[in-house]
């Protein structure tokens, strides 16, 4: 694990403009309604289904260019990176997923964060890969989501974090549970200095990262449809031994139950988050800028 030391924001970085990653097939499937479109008619619609609203799921890159304004993208804490702490051996070595997940992402693990801005309002970001192993949260996860809450509350920001996890990371053992703890104690100390944090659910949201950061958030809202929950449906189900709605654990159950505040649809988010940070900045006018 690289040292406590906050790096320096790379210019290369973040005068790059991410785009959308490239692909050879032209016809995308949906998978709620199973209609076939074009694939560059399905990214045109910020990868929503022009059918039935479906949200595909995103990319880092993709998700940074339909978010943040253009050339405020600062990457942070990119060199944290850990090796195997427990020697872990399932169908193959830990090492060996983690080197194909880092060369196949060009990324150490399954979070970015960084500063950026929204319509000019300044803010600290971090968005999960569910590419990365599933977005599965370990020690560098868990460090670097930390750093950024310490990072916001020094300079005054607020924070909004795109969450993706199939939950704790079993390879990193009770060392990855530790970072539910850390993660939770973060946010403290950011709400302590009286700034806003904005916690967005993508599908999914799930395990130890949805019974932590997650939904720790001043205001928690999701994208339509996303998946949130601790357990499975499975042993949900067998634990409550009753039938489950359809909708279980899906955005719109959680709504319907207090559980979110907002489902924003993905055409909506930018302009939703900008509004609120605007509220928020206007509630803190002399924490939060740029």
């Amino acid at each position: 694990m690289a040292q406590n030391t906050e790096p320096q924001p790379d210019p290369a970085r973040a005068n790059a403009q991410p785009a959308p990653a490239p692909s050879d097939d032209i016809w995308t499937k949906c998978p709620t309604c199973k209609e076939i479109a074009f694939r560059k008619e399905v990214e045109r619609n910020l990868n929503v289904c022009p059918k039935c609203g479906h949200h595909f799921r995103l990319t880092v890159s993709q998700r940074l260019a339909i978010t943040v304004d253009r050339g405020s993208w600062r990457e942070m804490f990119s060199e944290l990176a850990i090796g195997d702490p427990l020697k872990f051996v399932d169908s193959r070595p830990y090492t060996k997923r983690m080197a194909q997940a880092r060369e196949t992402s060009g990324r150490n693990d399954a979070v970015v964060v960084g500063a950026a801005a929204i319509e000019d309002r300044p803010l600290a970001l971090a968005i999960m890969d569910f590419e990365f192993m599933g977005g599965s949260m370990g020690v560098v996860v868990g460090e670097k989501i930390a750093r950024l809450f310490d990072f916001a509350a020094r300079r005054g920001l607020p924070v909004v974090v795109f969450v993706a996890s199939g939950g704790a990371r079993m390879q990193e053992g009770a060392l990855s549970l530790m970072q539910m703890a850390k993660t939770s104690a973060a946010i403290a100390r950011l709400r302590d200095a009286r700034l806003p944090y904005i916690s967005v659910m993508c599908d999914p949201t799930t395990g130890g990262v949805a019974a932590s950061f997650a939904m720790l958030g001043d205001l928690n809202i999701a994208e339509p449809g996303a998946l949130i929950g601790f357990a499975g449906r499975r042993v949900s189900k067998q634990t409550v031994n009753q039938e489950l709605p359809e909708d279980f654990q899906r955005a719109e159950f959680l709504l319907a139950h207090g559980m979110l505040d907002a489902i924003v649809p993905r055409h909506q988010m930018r302009f939703t988050l900008s509004r609120l940070l605007t509220m928020l900045a206007r509630r803190h006018p002399r924490r939060i800028r740029k």
